[in-house]
């Protein structure tokens, strides 16, 4: 891979300016606050660098804010929390034009949302009209306040946190707001050896004190670089027939989108690129299908309520495919 780290950063003048190794470097700065889930940090670096966004759902009290902050303070970069609520505005978000009498015009107060990474903790607990809000930001990386488009920095990444649905006080989030998320993905228990960890009084003020590895310039050279991955015919003819046949698959009411294979092809490229290869194989395919394509796809209710889940009818839909041999 070419060198993808900016000359600027010192931290990033330390580590191994290829792909790779900068992608090896977040990751276990990141799992100084997690233990023990390098898969899940993985996840989150590979929606940042495909520009994407992240929805983590699981349980209180696993590490979802422990993430997304980690990840934040991992970068020097801006980043913004907001914890949603019932009574959360759209305003609260985008931000409002209040008027100024020294200068007889309206300013622009901006929201949180102006930030290169912005945490929407639980957005689930938060009215479907402010969730709505979110959808521009999201996929046009921009705002509209008083009928003026206003630009997102870049890069801009969402992580969303939110509780199972069955929990009190949660909404359901639209199937057109969960498109939007490149990677949909829970955090689980950590294993015993990390809790023994977590209970070591150390572990705190270890946790807490995460240094920046790169800046705002070395992601967005990262984020071109892979996009620069190889991805062959029979790659895009593999993706293309893997949401076919989630269109024709018996238990799958709603299929694919073709946003979910754009979204894909990226997120495999990154994926790729932090492996140290500059071209796409199908198991990059496989092992993302999974947290990107599942949360798009709706079952019959008849199937869903006899137990069967998104993951289940993915995963009959990957052993139906037929997997390209070779690059």
């Amino acid at each position: 891979m070419t060198d993808v780290s900016s000359s600027a950063h010192p931290a990033a003048n330390r580590t191994s300016r290829t792909f790779s190794g900068l992608f090896g470097s977040i990751a276990d700065n990141v799992e100084i606050a997690l233990r023990g889930k390098r898969g899940a940090i993985e996840l989150a670096l590979v929606a940042l660098l495909s520009d994407g966004h992240i929805l983590i759902e699981d349980i209180p009290g696993v590490g979802k804010t422990s993430l997304a902050k980690a990840l934040a303070a991992s970068i020097n970069c801006s980043w913004k929390r907001v914890q949603f609520t019932p009574d959360l505005l759209p305003s609260d978000l985008i931000g409002v034009s209040v008027w100024s009498r020294t200068k007889e015009s309206f300013e622009f107060h901006p929201g949180p949302l102006f930030a290169n990474i912005v945490l929407a903790d639980e957005i689930n607990r938060a009215s479907p009209k402010t969730q709505s809000a979110l959808l521009e930001a999201m996929e046009e990386r921009q705002v509209s306040v008083d009928g003026e488009a206003r630009p997102l920095p870049s890069p801009f990444l969402v992580i969303a946190t939110q509780n199972p649905m069955d929990h009190d006080g949660t909404h359901r989030l639209p199937e057109s707001q969960l498109d939007r998320f490149l990677i949909r993905m829970a955090i689980g228990y950590p294993d015993r050896e990390a809790q023994l960890d977590i209970l070591d009084p150390s572990f705190t003020a270890h946790s807490t004190d995460i240094t920046p590895i790169v800046d705002v310039a070395d992601i967005a050279i990262m984020i071109k670089a892979a996009a620069q991955v190889r991805m062959v015919d029979s790659i895009r003819h593999y993706l293309v027939d893997i949401a076919d046949a989630t269109r024709r698959h018996p238990a799958i009411a709603l299929g694919l989108s073709p946003r979910a294979t754009v979204q894909m092809a990226r997120a495999a490229r990154t994926l790729a690129a932090s492996r140290g290869r500059d071209y796409v194989i199908p198991d990059d395919v496989k092992e993302l299908a999974l947290p990107v394509f599942a949360h798009r796809i709706n079952l019959r209710h008849d199937i869903a309520a006899q137990g069967m889940t998104r993951a289940d009818a993915m995963t009959e839909v990957l052993e139906s495919v037929p997997v390209p041999s070779g690059r």
